[in-house]
């Protein structure tokens, strides 16, 4: 791992800090954590970053031996954890478990992002409990602007396209409610028939698909930590 400028203590912490504490690394090894490879994939992680600081991150991550980089002939660059990065997976885990179990719900859903929680749902749908064939499930926020209301979850051949313009098929399912209660439902803070029952939640189209759609969500790796606060 290369020197640089820090807090000037020989503590591991400190030094462990120099490399994880700055603005959103500890964000983009979380990212690396779920599967994502490709920069355009860390970027629909982290629709809010800038790509000019992500690619500054990445250059310090690589530096610090915490993750490798492979530039292929025809221009693709692909990003892995080294042993050391895989090294963090507790790390950052805990942090989440931390704050899912500490953290009042009303700050965990104080910033919402459609981007961020539709990503994060089509990359951990459990796809071995959806139909074989095409599946194409609609989420509709109408509270949100026209940009952003709208996405789809596309499942074939078990795998999964998130897509924010209609893709053209036949639509299965129909979720609409608001961005709050999903994010809710995703973080484990209520479920779907908690929201469907109080009417903020609406399920339309496959009666089997809407009746098992808490176990193929996937949920949040966090959900399932017990709370502490509510």
């Amino acid at each position: 791992m290369v020197e640089r400028d820090g807090y000037g203590q020989f503590c591991p912490v400190s030094m462990a800090s120099e490399i994880l504490c700055s603005r959103w690394t500890t964000l983009v090894v979380r990212e690396f954590l779920c599967g994502s490879t490709r920069f355009n994939e860390l970027r629909r992680g982290l629709p809010k970053m800038s790509p000019a600081l992500l690619s500054k991150r990445l250059k310090e991550l690589e530096q610090s031996g915490v993750i490798t980089v492979t530039r292929s002939a025809n221009g693709i660059t692909d990003y892995q954890l080294t042993a050391a990065g895989e090294e963090l997976r507790p790390l950052i885990i805990g942090l989440g478990n931390w704050a899912q179990r500490w953290m009042e719900s009303r700050l965990s859903l104080k910033n919402l992002d459609p981007s961020l929680l539709m990503w994060d749902m089509r990359r951990s749908l459990d796809t071995r409990r959806l139909p074989t064939h095409r599946c194409t499930i609609q989420f509709l926020y109408p509270e949100l602007s026209a940009a952003q209301k709208r996405w789809w979850l596309v499942v074939e051949n078990g795998k999964v396209d998130l897509c924010n313009f209609d893709p053209g098929y036949d639509v299965d399912l129909l979720v609409e409610g608001s961005l709050r209660s999903m994010t809710a439902i995703w973080m484990g803070l209520t479920t779907i028939r908690q929201e469907t029952d109080a009417e903020t939640l609406k399920l339309e189209g496959d009666r089997v698909l809407a009746r098992d759609m808490q176990e193929w969500l996937g949920l949040s790796v966090f959900a399932k930590t017990p709370r502490m606060r509510a």
